[in-house]
């Protein structure tokens, strides 16, 4: 892993959701607090529980079974087995593994949590999470198998594995035995202590480190989207007063008028006004800044949500080690983050739904205002044996339509587990996972979207039915990076390989939008 910026210090300031996305991309790495003081902090709740065990103190998931098995004591020479029974029975994960960018921002997430300081956990804890990221040592993390309430059991278990040794890890791009990747570095297991078991494995991570990763995709495509519809409303001769400034003092939502300013600039409003043949143009365009709008004035609330948790102790118990309290309660529950991650999906889904109604207008002779059929740009004669976009519009249709289905909430979903101790569960992670399967396939329509209205805007400079004088710095520019990586389809080829290039750079934010 290459790093380009100074190193995320976790322990010192709040941890933002730009931190674990620059984590999860290589691009920064994670440092702990080197003060004295913060140490010793963390330190303390650790000691305290060495305390409260010389005592015969009674703490969940340290002197007692898990969950329902609370009521069973573990007698105090097994209290140090403890925590890893409960590594090993939750190690049956299934599903398709995490990536390497979502595991970094995992132990991210679940490092930014421990050090709040109310994990009860050991110093040496935190510095094995910081010596994997350092490393880029990431487990082997399957995605299914948790439910979001009793924290990210399933999952956090191949971390908690990771920390001493056992299981396996991606390392160098191959998956090893953890051993194998630790004696090659020098690097020895942890022992866990008797609460580290839980404060690895009883919290939000999983899902808070898909929703960071999700929010800054969401972010870009609400960008790129805006940019689309200018393209489209250039490419139909569409009615640039549609985005007036007057108009849209009219209706106050910060988000919506900053999409709108975004098309009225794209557009050359008030340089090169652009009236349509239409006294308006259909919803997909004329109403754009309002669909767009809603999921961008919607961000700032799951930020919030996003980050609270991110710098929250959410693991159980909580323990104080200064005022010394140990403190049972829930707070592993994920409703906010399932929350979020159900909202977003379906906001994304809104754009994946307005750029497939974009794009059936830019493809259909009878509303496409003089543009080609399809937007096949083959010359008269070959015309007829040419289908330019037909079949990706279809595939378009399938991408939305799948992002749609998957906007089912999950959070309500909830399913009464675990002796109906977990009785009420939040789905957090199941809905963040849904949440990045509907971007991915939003992301695939906005490839297609592009490569098609850049054609369509492309097919009316060449019919001198646009002026390249009249198109705005911003419209310019993401022609110009368009059309050096994709070629005008006159003759009809297969766009695979261009569509799965187009998703890879706008994952990557290739494209110039607002910045």
């Amino acid at each position: 892993m290459t790093t380009t910026s100074s190193p995320i210090i976790f322990g010192k300031n709040k941890i933002l959701i730009e931190d674990i996305h620059a984590l999860a991309h290589g691009q920064a790495t994670a440092r702990l607090n080197n003060d004295p003081a913060f140490q010793k902090t963390i330190q303390c709740g650790a000691d305290f529980l060495q305390e409260l065990l010389k005592e015969d103190g009674v703490i969940y998931g340290v002197t007692t079974g898990y969950g329902d098995s609370v009521t069973e004591q573990v007698p105090l020479s097994n209290v140090n087995e403890l925590p890893l029974h409960l590594t090993r029975f939750h190690g049956c994960g299934l599903g398709e593994t995490f990536s390497v960018e979502e595991t970094r921002a995992i132990l991210g997430a679940r490092l930014a949590s421990l050090t709040q300081g109310y994990s009860g956990v050991s110093w040496r804890l935190l510095q094995q999470l910081e010596t994997l990221l350092t490393n880029d040592i990431m487990p082997r993390i399957p995605q299914e198998g948790s439910v979001g309430a009793s924290g990210d059991l399933t999952p956090l278990s191949y971390v908690a594995a990771a920390l001493i040794g056992e299981r396996d890890v991606i390392y160098k791009g191959q998956t090893v035995p953890t051993k194998e990747a630790f004696d090659e570095l020098g690097i020895d297991p942890i022992q866990l202590q008797p609460k580290e078991g839980l404060a690895i494995m009883n919290g939000t991570a999983v899902m808070t480190a898909l929703a960071c990763l999700a929010y800054k995709r969401a972010e870009y495509l609400i960008e790129l989207c805006s940019r689309i519809t200018s393209l489209c409303s250039i490419a139909l001769q569409g009615n640039s007063a549609h985005f007036d400034e007057i108009l849209f003092n009219a209706k106050p939502h910060p988000g919506q008028n900053q999409v709108a300013a975004w098309i009225r600039e794209d557009l050359n409003h008030h340089s090169h006004p652009r009236n349509s043949s239409r006294l308006q143009d259909r919803y997909s365009i004329r109403c754009a800044p309002h669909i767009i709008g809603a999921l961008k004035d919607s961000m700032p609330w799951m930020r919030q949500m996003i980050e609270n948790e991110l710098n929250s102790a959410n693991d159980n118990p909580i323990i104080d080690g200064e005022g010394q309290h140990v403190l049972h309660g829930g707070h592993f529950y994920g409703g906010h983050i399932a929350m979020v991650m159900d909202t977003l999906k379906t906001g994304i889904a809104n754009l994946a739904d307005l750029m497939d109604r974009q794009m059936a207008l830019l493809m259909d002779r009878k509303f496409n205002n003089g543009l080609p059929n399809n937007l096949s740009a083959a010359s008269s004669e070959r015309k007829a044996i040419n289908h330019g976009f037909k079949a990706v519009q279809i595939g378009i249709s399938a991408w939305t339509a799948e992002a749609l289905k998957n906007t089912m909430p999950a959070s309500v979903f909830s399913r009464s587990t675990e002796c109906h101790n977990q009785d009420k569960v939040s789905m957090g992670t199941i809905a963040a996972r849904d949440c990045l399967r509907v971007l991915q396939l939003t992301e695939q329509v906005a490839a297609a979207s592009l490569m098609a209205s850049s054609q369509a805007v492309q097919i009316r400079m060449n019919q001198d039915e646009v002026d390249s004088a009249s198109l705005s710095q911003g419209v310019t520019a993401t022609l110009s990076e368009v059309f050096a990586k994709f070629k005008l389809v006159d003759e009809d080829r297969p766009l695979e390989q261009e569509l799965r290039y187009f998703v890879q750079l706008i994952q990557a934010r290739h494209w110039s939008t607002y910045g």
